[in-house]
């Protein structure tokens, strides 16, 4: 018997990488309204996985095995209730027989086809009629598959609420027979936003994780960056200068990715980081994109992120940051994105611009407003001010608030080491 330990490792692998194709093209097959059938097929597929591989082990292609175990539950769901629902038009006079069914399965199945559903996937969570909320739940719950603590996580919000968006969203989907495509002209602009937000919540999730022992979980950055590129290189969606912003964003932000944990996985600041372990190449490639970004006049909040986070990527050294530029490009970004998030990071750039006490000051109004009380970084950035400051009792209650609401070990420990600077500055 094969460790069951090693077993939801492997999983948890392929639930990451495979189940939002297998969702996707099992909601092509039985049509939109039926998605919660597709998602069904697709987590019972990897419950027989973990079942079977525990007793047989872990075959040598898994990926392959889940595959072909969905496709005949789905062969299977088609039969036992082809009575009972109506499935999606272009292919319903495929399933009539099983003489039809099995060679038109292996046709959707196929690489480029799972490919395209992707893109009719995540532009179908995407519709206008739904919610935006609701649209960017639904695309990470069943195109990323993200679980709905990470969700609540990545929208600062509970999980009853994701819940009921969820919900929302699937009952809109049925109720307006949301069609399985990707848009064209003009709705293929309004959406294509709504598409890269998703994406970029995706990103950052794995950038830093909300839950588990790992810090950054390089997969779902991955997962990410393949999403936006398979975007970028479809045919149909001409307009690309904000999917080569975000590309660029990604690839910058992921090629600093050995260098933000010490080896006893340790989270490490911008100024402790060894710059000689940043990936040159990622870099080199996300500034080609950035390149390709500004060959027209969209500006995106993508385009403004990605130049601030080139500006720490070609400083030799973190003295060497510009940061004047940084809060320049900030001051553009508010203008566009003015939320409390973003105006928190800006704080930072303010305090290395001008200086700390201005920069707490702004930091003091945002606490007032109350919106992101529970933001472990709102709390720990005010820590830090403090510290320059020299106020070490108030940085030590701050960061007592940032370690009881942060969700990470690693985080915990990084700001507790901070905690106990502080004390041993006040005995």
């Amino acid at each position: 018997m094969q460790d069951p330990a090693e077993i939801n490792q492997v999983v948890d692998h392929l639930f990451r990488h495979e189940a939002g194709k297998l969702v996707s093209v099992l909601t092509r097959i039985f049509g939109s309204d039926n998605m919660d059938l597709a998602e069904d097929v697709v987590q019972d597929s990897l419950i027989e996985a973990m079942t079977h591989w525990q007793y047989k082990g872990v075959p040598e292609n898994p990926s392959a095995w889940i595959f072909r175990v969905a496709k005949n539950k789905a062969l299977n769901a088609l039969a036992r209730e082809k009575h009972k629902r109506q499935y999606a038009s272009e292919v319903s006079h495929y399933l009539q027989s099983e003489w039809t069914s099995e060679p038109a399965f292996t046709h959707f199945f196929s690489e480029q086809e799972i490919q395209d559903d992707q893109l009719r996937m995540i532009f179908t969570c995407c519709h206008p009629a739904i919610s935006r909320d609701s649209q960017i739940a639904l695309a990470l719950k069943t195109l990323c598959g993200f679980s709905i603590p990470e969700i609540a996580r990545a929208f600062i919000t509970s999980e009853e609420n994701i819940n009921k968006r969820l919900v929302r969203a699937r009952k809109k989907i049925r109720d307006d027979k949301i069609p399985f495509e990707v848009p064209e002209g003009k709705d293929l602009r309004k959406r294509k936003e709504s598409v890269l937000e998703t994406i970029y919540l995706l990103f950052n999730e794995g950038y830093s994780a909300s839950k588990g022992q790992d810090l950054i979980r390089y997969e779902l950055c991955e997962e990410a960056i393949r999403l936006t590129e398979m975007i970028a290189a479809n045919k149909s969606i001409l307009q690309k200068d904000s999917v080569y912003a975000i590309l660029s964003l990604m690839y910058l932000n992921a090629s600093r990715f050995n260098a933000r944990l010490s080896p006893d996985g340790n989270l490490l600041t911008m100024a402790e980081q060894d710059r000689s372990q940043w990936n040159k190449k990622m870099i080199d490639t996300g500034l080609t994109y950035m390149a390709k970004a500004v060959e027209d006049d969209e500006l995106s909040i993508y385009h403004i992120l990605a130049a601030i986070s080139g500006q720490h990527c070609i400083a030799p050294d973190y003295a060497s940051t510009d940061w004047k530029t940084i809060l320049s490009l900030y001051d553009h970004l508010i203008r566009i994105d003015s939320s409390p998030v973003v105006l928190l990071n800006r704080t930072v750039a303010v305090s290395k611009a001008r200086n700390t006490a201005e920069a707490l000051s702004e930091l003091e109004q945002i606490k007032k407003s109350g919106s992101i009380s529970s933001y472990y970084l709102l709390h720990s950035t005010e820590a830090e001010f403090l510290v320059e400051l020299g106020r070490f009792d108030q940085a030590a209650k701050s960061l007592e608030q940032a370690i009881a609401l942060a969700s990470i070990d690693s985080e915990k420990e990084f700001l507790q080491k901070r905690l106990d600077f502080c004390r041993q500055k006040l005995n």
